[in-house]
């Protein structure tokens, strides 16, 4: 791909997610106010007869793509698209069909792949259906797993994201049957270190504040509703301050955000997916971004999913997807700047276990 100058916008690459839910209609949405234009350059992972039939089905007329030919340049005031996959695809808007999720891992895998290769600065992806979409390339939860995979993240930390709301999670997409056993003083401790690190890198907050939410009813209630939260939340919390983080808690999920408290902190760490996201969405939704924390890369997701239910009906909004993709670009420039001002900065992925528990032996 063709480079139209040496100093760019923020290039991002996009993949559409499902082919028959709403990924290309907020992407087309969004891309369809030209002032966005000047602060990225969007460049889609699809296909043009995709594109086309979508558009056609859909009825948006006043929309089109730059479709980028091989060896061509990327064209800064236009929504760019490049073909990662030949011929046409049946199209079965609302419908969770096997071609849904093997297109949408094409257009995923595409963008990934240009991602490695520096071709585009930060990536913003379009819902998967998690069902769908699974097979012996993506055995994975969801693009928070996958993504930690192809990029050496390690565990790394879903964070959602609006104004200055922001919820991270312990323990992602799993059963809740598993979450107790799944959590650990480590991990917290591992998940304080990244939101930690984001604040400061991501986020330009220098001496970041974040609560901690107990697992149990009323944090357990000194041993009486569960023994987690005094056996591995206190003390994780304890070490996490000791090491001179600003870190308190844990605090009782119920009445959390239920009070202006979680106004008076930087972020949240919740114990699992729901324990985060109802509160968020409840008070974020159309607005809200998944980040993934912990990555060499920046990534974005609306908070949203596939919405079969809106899918072909020019009903869905675009606000989150547009939220993902200001989040992106806001995030990228953030942490180049905060990487050039840091000779030595700290690495992106956490510390060890062993590391922290050497620095917290005297307090264990």
């Amino acid at each position: 791909m063709g480079s139209e100058s040496k100093t760019r916008k923020v290039r991002l690459g996009i993949s559409v997610g499902d082919i028959n839910g709403i990924g290309l209609e907020v992407i087309m949405k969004a891309f369809s106010d030209n002032r966005i234009f000047d602060l990225c350059t969007p460049v889609v992972y699809a296909s043009s007869n995709y594109a086309m039939a979508y558009q056609k089905e859909m009825g948006m007329k006043n929309f089109s793509f730059n479709f980028v030919k091989p060896n061509a340049k990327i064209i800064s005031k236009r929504a760019n698209l490049i073909n990662c996959w030949d011929g046409d695809v049946k199209l079965s808007l609302g419908e969770e069909t096997a071609e849904g999720g093997a297109y949408a891992l094409k257009s995923l895998t595409a963008a990934v792949d240009a991602l490695k290769k520096g071709e585009v600065d930060a990536l913003v992806t379009a819902p998967i259906n998690k069902h769908n979409i699974q097979s012996e390339e993506f055995n994975f939860p969801g693009h928070t797993e996958y993504l930690a995979k192809e990029f050496d993240g390690g565990d790394a930390l879903m964070f959602m994201i609006a104004d200055s709301l922001r919820i991270g999670v312990v323990t992602g997409h799993i059963p809740i049957a598993d979450v107790a056993s799944a959590i650990s003083e480590d991990k917290i401790l591992e998940k304080v270190e990244q939101i930690d690190y984001s604040l400061k890198s991501d986020f330009k907050i220098r001496k970041p504040k974040i609560a901690v939410l107990g697992l149990n009813p009323h944090s357990g209630d000194k041993g009486v509703i569960g023994k987690e939260d005094e056996e591995l939340i206190i003390p994780a919390v304890k070490k996490a301050f000791d090491s001179g983080k600003l870190v308190y808690g844990p605090y009782s999920a119920d009445s959390f955000f239920a009070s202006d408290a979680f106004t008076q902190f930087d972020a949240v760490l919740a114990m699992y997916h729901d324990q985060g996201l109802i509160p968020f969405k409840t008070m974020s939704f159309n607005k809200g971004v998944n980040f993934t924390a912990g990555l060499s890369v920046v990534r974005t997701s609306p908070d949203h999913g596939t919405a079969y239910d809106l899918a072909g009906k020019n009903e869905a909004q675009e606000s989150s997807f547009r939220e993902a993709v200001y989040a992106a670009c806001k995030v990228y420039k953030n942490r180049k700047e905060f990487l050039k001002l840091n000779e030595n900065p700290l690495p992106i992925t956490p510390p060890s276990n062993k590391k922290w528990q050497s620095k917290s032996k005297k307090g264990g």
